[in-house]
């Protein structure tokens, strides 16, 4: 199949997205821990990486790929955009290797290039974008009874994370923070998809903010920007940027695409041989995240080679540690 030309448009944009938001991770990682050393920590609940110039340098990277990424949404579809980002997972594991000190192994190296791989097939697969005429179209493929579900299932999941899971597991349990991030990043993929359509037609000379359906979606998008950011915050505070990176793209990714079958159904419109292949470059993304996962502390003695997704990140306790 063919790229179409809003594809290719949709993929650089992506790829700069990437390269921006790889390099946020680690700025703002910096700054947390500058903070860190004189105030209370995100982790625990603090705010004191506000008064931080790194975190703010980071902050400003992050907007600056968001920005990119929220316009790729506008020219290519969400099957196509949101795998791109294993590239953000290369970039900032790369990084932390040399910013952070954070040991990238070998079979890191490997499982990078493995993304690489499973993104190029992606690419040279993914279907063409759906032409909308009008944010009114959005609204109709939001107000259908199964993407309605999917949402309030989010919805349910998410506010039981929170008032829940976090205060008793989000200091030793990554995959708190993250799957919160994850699943209202897949609500904010499909609201930005929208909003920059409607930014695109305006653009046209066919203004969208005329209706109350744009604006809507903007709210959403503002909403669960401002979750996802301060639950990324205190998973950055509190566990290895090189494994919060790939273990966060997994889930957004997987999230966004069943949110994307689901709202705007873009398999619709491919043949089995594209939807397999597509498949099995997204499974071989997620190999290539995997491994960068499970040989992030090879090379460290036993005692500390353990996996901060289901295990506290304070892996050296001092002995006057009180258990609770």
């Amino acid at each position: 199949m063919g790229i179409s030309s809003d594809n290719i448009r949709g993929l650089v944009l992506a790829v700069s997205s990437s390269i921006f938001i790889g390099s946020s991770f680690i700025i703002k990682k910096k700054g947390l821990k500058k903070a860190g050393t004189t105030g209370t920590r995100a982790g625990h609940g603090g705010y004191s990486y506000l008064y931080e110039p790194w975190w703010w340098a980071g902050m400003i990277t992050m907007i600056v790929g968001e920005v990119a990424n929220f316009a790729a949404y506008a020219f290519a579809p969400a099957i196509l955009v949101t795998p791109l980002g294993a590239l953000s997972i290369i970039f900032s594991a790369v990084l932390a290797h040399f910013i952070l000190e954070e040991k990238l192994h070998v079979f890191g190296v490997l499982g990078c290039a493995l993304c690489m791989v499973g993104s190029t097939t992606i690419v040279l697969h993914a279907p063409q974008e759906r032409k909308i005429e009008s944010v009114k179209e959005v609204w109709h493929f939001a107000t259908e009874p199964g993407f309605l579900v999917y949402t309030f299932l989010v919805v349910i999941v998410v506010a039981v994370l929170i008032f829940r899971y976090v205060p008793r597991y989000g200091q030793t349990h990554m995959i708190v923070y993250v799957g919160i991030c994850s699943l209202m990043g897949s609500l904010t993929v499909m609201s930005v998809k929208a909003v920059g359509i409607g930014l695109k037609l305006t653009f046209e000379r066919m203004n969208q903010f005329k209706y109350y359906e744009t604006w809507v979606f903007t709210v959403v998008v503002t909403f669960c920007c401002v979750l996802q950011v301060n639950y990324l915050n205190k998973a950055l505070d509190t566990f290895n940027t090189a494994v919060i990176s790939p273990v966060y793209y997994v889930m957004f990714t997987t999230f966004t695409i069943i949110a994307s079958m689901i709202m705007f159904k873009e398999w619709d419109s491919q043949d089995a041989s594209d939807i397999a292949t597509e498949l099995c470059g997204f499974v071989t993304i997620l190999l290539g995240t995997f491994l960068l996962h499970k040989t992030k502390d090879m090379g460290k003695s036993p005692s500390v080679a353990v996996s901060p997704v289901f295990t506290s990140p304070d892996l050296n306790p001092t002995p006057n540690s009180n258990s609770r």
